[in-house]
């Protein structure tokens, strides 16, 4: 009996096994980096053919399409950039994008701010119309905001395609600057408020300053968006003075279409604005992206 009773006590407990959670996933496979060239080769190689094309002849382009420049022609991007045409739709695209900017990121910290810092009734449902705009397209509205532009005389007028892009870009701003603007903890706010801070002085000076990566990641978006605009403009422009570079991409290339190399220039330079723009400011926008999400 004191053996049978002994046993089980000197008996060693077995532990269980240690759980293993998912393996993770290893990104530098080289599976994985092939995949990613390949995706990186398909997507710079229009462009590399559109900016080389453009330093070729029009013979050259008519023997072989898919040859280098033999030899480097650069007359074709100096008729271009000695031209008027191009800096007037530059001029214009920049005024368009400009101007949206800052209409879009002023319009959306004056309704975001109160649907974040704010308890009202209506909220919610406020906060879903904004959300709801986001399935709402511009191709869907494209007709009946034509009919609106004209019923206010804004046709063949930059003014008639502000407008219009900051309103569909203010549902995307409200939806990322919420976030950030919930994010500022009350107890800044009381201890402004207890420093005799008034409620415009906290938005100023504590507000923006917080909310910055956001504010530009907003401004970042409806510039681009509005610089690559084109189905809007397309419909509210048809004076050819007033076009933007995406519309007057397209008129180039009808009034020039037995000219290759010279539409391939113009087409590779109304490229580079949104591209430098782009490379330069990403990383503000997936930060601001990463906050919102976060937020």
């Amino acid at each position: 009996m004191t053996a049978l009773a002994a046993s089980p006590r000197s008996a060693p407990e077995r532990s269980a096994p240690p759980r293993r959670g998912p393996r993770p996933i290893r990104w530098s496979t080289p599976v994985v980096g092939f995949v990613a060239l390949l995706v990186i080769a398909l997507m710079l190689a229009p462009i590399l053919y559109i900016v080389i094309g453009g330093f070729r002849t029009n013979a050259q382009i008519t023997v072989d399409p898919a040859g280098w420049p033999d030899p480097w022609v650069g007359k074709n991007y100096l008729d271009v950039l000695a031209g008027p045409v191009f800096w007037r739709e530059v001029l214009n695209s920049t005024i368009a994008a400009v101007a949206t900017t800052v209409g879009v990121v002023v319009l959306g910290l004056m309704a975001a701010y109160p649907l974040a810092r704010y308890r009202f009734r209506g909220r919610g449902a406020l906060y879903a119309l904004f959300a709801a705009g986001l399935m709402f397209p511009l191709t869907v509205a494209i007709t009946p905001l034509y009919i609106v532009v004209r019923s206010l005389g804004l046709m063949n007028s930059l003014t008639g395609v502000i407008l219009p892009q900051i309103a569909f870009a203010l549902p995307t701003t409200i939806i990322i600057l919420v976030p950030f603007l919930r994010s500022i903890p009350a107890e800044i706010q009381e201890a402004a408020f207890i420093d005799g801070c008034s409620r415009l002085g906290f938005f100023w000076r504590m507000v923006l300053p917080l909310a910055l990566p956001g504010v530009i990641t907003v401004g970042i978006l409806a510039f681009i968006g509005s610089w690559n605009s084109y189905l809007l403009p397309l419909y509210i422009l048809n004076d050819q003075s007033t076009f933007t570079l995406p519309l007057g991409v397209q008129a180039f290339s009808s009034q020039y279409s037995v000219d290759t190399a010279k539409v391939l220039a113009f087409t590779s330079l109304s490229m580079i604005p949104a591209l430098v723009f782009f490379s330069v400011f990403e990383r503000r926008i997936v930060g601001g992206l990463t906050g919102a999400v976060k937020g």
